[in-house]
């Protein structure tokens, strides 16, 4: 005799119901994610600080200019002079060191300060090269100061002498290079 198979239909009954609960916490994130996104979309903080509305900004129509890349180039004579007083303005305080000089590619040039009084000084360095400028400070024991100076920069440096002490400067390059340093009483 023929075997018949039934189904019921509670066996339909339950694969479509497991797909409606497969289906329905991914449609729940989905609806909740929606709904996050307009809530937030449509919020704005704004408190009132006593201060009138920000003026306009004005518009900027000047165009910035390249960087001269002759700026950097080392230079002498009358140039030199007036490069130094560009970047070594006055001082307030008493001035104790200052000088300024050129220094060839793969040298060092070292210059000694006078006796300086214990005290806390203000050492403004300064260079022209198309290469950075090595500075070191140093009193009888210590370096007190070893950068590497960008040049087209100024770099002011505070150092504080202990006891009477004199500074030797060294600047070494690169490549040609000038130089230019005060060094004044705070």
């Amino acid at each position: 005799m023929p075997t018949v198979r039934m189904a019921s239909a509670h066996s339909f009954l339950g694969r479509a119901q497991r797909t409606l609960w497969l289906r329905a916490p991914a449609a729940a994130v989905v609806l909740f994610l929606v709904l996050v996104a307009a809530v937030l979309g449509g919020c704005e903080y704004s408190y009132d600080d006593g201060r009138g509305e920000l003026p306009d900004a004005p518009a900027v129509t000047d165009p910035v200019l390249p960087r001269d890349p002759l700026e950097n180039e080392p230079v002498s004579g009358e140039e030199l002079t007036e490069w130094a007083k560009e970047v070594m303005p006055d001082a307030e305080g008493q001035v104790f060191s200052t000088n300024y000089g050129s220094v060839e590619r793969g040298h060092s040039k070292t210059e000694s300060t006078g006796q300086l009084p214990s005290g806390t000084y203000s050492l403004t360095l300064a260079c022209r090269s198309e290469r950075r400028v090595s500075f070191t400070v140093r009193d009888a024991e210590f370096a007190l100061v070893d950068l590497s100076l960008r040049c087209g920069t100024s770099r002011v440096n505070v150092v504080h002498l202990s006891k009477d002490s004199v500074l030797r400067l060294t600047v070494e390059v690169r490549s040609d290079a000038n130089f230019a340093y005060r060094i004044s009483r705070i």
